[in-house]
């Protein structure tokens, strides 16, 4: 038998619409022009809840820069306790405060990654309580204070105000790109992406024989995989073409379109549309292999799109350090840079390694890296030195096929 891995590539790279390994027992596959499939001249494509849930993402992450915010607010914009219209509406959206879902219901909560490790998930979603209390309580009260060592408040970044903890830090941003590895990649990768959920139960029977989930169009497999699209693609105004409009999101969305703006990864947009196209075409034509192969090659591109904007932000954050070091008004945008790539590095614990059951880098050496980032002084990043920054970068690169400079520029 052919190396099906190879062939499918070439499929991805020249843009064909089949995929076959010549073994009459894996059925060949049609891939359509766009992420669009039907059942009886019917959508077959739904992910709804995962646009419920990053609209909830990014309300929080605009409500954590309102200074007029209280804390049970916006720990109930992450919780959602009162779900399903309950006495408190803590949504802008009306469609929101009558849904049953919440951000914090879904951090931390793969199936592969979590659950059997309740513990770390639990304090994942601590982190973000934390974070959130933490903007109300230090952050806002600071609010006209001018930030310093050791000091939170308003700091200038050009012509934008940025707001910052004692150690430098925004904890906005932390949340934001945090939840960019702990709710999208990971459930993304690591749940939805899955074996372990896309083969649940009787899934592969009822898909062989296209038996629909109850009352729906789909199968749960297909179903299951569009789950994942969705928490990549479920804001874009043409959700069948997403590369047209990247950026439509704060979170992984946002992210492919800077890594796909960079000329030396150019292509790798495409390459995870393709993919994921590929892999839903394979779930219609019954064909197993092709699917997993296709999740591989999800988990390894949009795992380098995390690890690739956390070496960024390093670097950038290191040249826009201020020669003088004393001069703590001109700290601005080497804190907003660190600050995102703080969040990215939290967010490199949710990546996976293709072929197998692990990320690029565990929970602890997650957190050395961010100890690292910050321990450089007393005072965290006023404190950081740019040989610090080199070394997190080369640490990071070192487990990608990238380099510092290509992803540092």
């Amino acid at each position: 038998m052919k190396n099906i891995f190879t062939l499918c590539l070439l499929v991805l790279t020249l843009g064909f619409t089949s995929c076959s390994d010549d073994d009459d027992s894996l059925p060949a596959i049609n891939t359509p022009e766009s992420y669009t499939f039907e059942r009886d001249s019917q959508s077959t494509v739904s992910f709804s809840g995962q646009t419920t849930r990053i609209l909830m993402g990014e309300e929080l992450s605009s409500s954590l820069k309102d200074f007029t915010e209280t804390t049970d607010h916006l720990l109930e914009l992450y919780r959602n306790e009162t779900a399903g219209g309950g006495d408190a509406n803590p949504f802008d959206d009306a469609d929101l405060n009558a849904s049953d879902k919440s951000v914090k219901s879904k951090v931390a909560a793969s199936n592969d990654f979590f659950s059997s490790n309740t513990a770390t998930s639990s304090v994942i979603k601590a982190d973000f309580e934390e974070w959130i209390e933490s903007q109300v309580s230090e952050v806002f009260p600071n609010e006209n204070t001018a930030a310093s060592p050791g000091q939170p408040g308003q700091i200038a970044d050009g012509s934008s105000t940025r707001w910052v903890n004692a150690d430098g830090l925004e904890y906005d941003q932390m949340v934001t790109k945090g939840l960019i590895g702990a709710l999208m990649t990971d459930q993304t990768l690591n749940n939805y992406l899955s074996p372990s959920v896309l083969d649940e139960a009787d899934n592969i029977a009822e898909n062989n024989s296209e038996i629909t989930a109850d009352g729906k169009n789909y199968t749960t497999m297909e179903h299951k995989w569009d789950e994942a699209y969705g928490y990549v693609y479920g804001l874009n105004a043409d959700a069948a073409n997403p590369n047209n409009d990247l950026g439509a999101d704060e979170f992984i969305n946002k992210y492919i379109g800077r890594v796909e703006g960079d000329q030396d990864f150019a292509g790798i947009a495409n390459e995870i549309f393709q993919a994921f196209k590929l892999g839903r075409s394979a779930i219609v034509a019954k064909n197993y292999t092709v699917r997993d192969i296709q999740a591989e090659i999800l988990r390894e591109k949009l795992s380098e799109i995390i690890a690739i904007r956390a070496v960024f932000y390093m670097q950038q954050g290191k040249m826009a350090l201020p020669d003088d070091r004393n001069s703590f008004t001109l700290y601005g945008p080497a804190l907003h840079d660190l600050s995102e790539g703080y969040g990215f590095i939290y967010s490199l614990q949710f990546t996976r390694k293709p072929g197998t059951n692990e990320p690029y880098f565990t929970n602890t050496e997650v957190n050395t890296l961010l100890d690292q980032l910050l321990g450089d002084g007393e005072n965290g990043l006023w404190d950081v030195e740019d040989t610090t920054l080199d070394d997190i970068s080369n640490i990071i690169a070192g487990k990608f096929n990238f380099t510092v400079d290509q992803a540092g520029s």
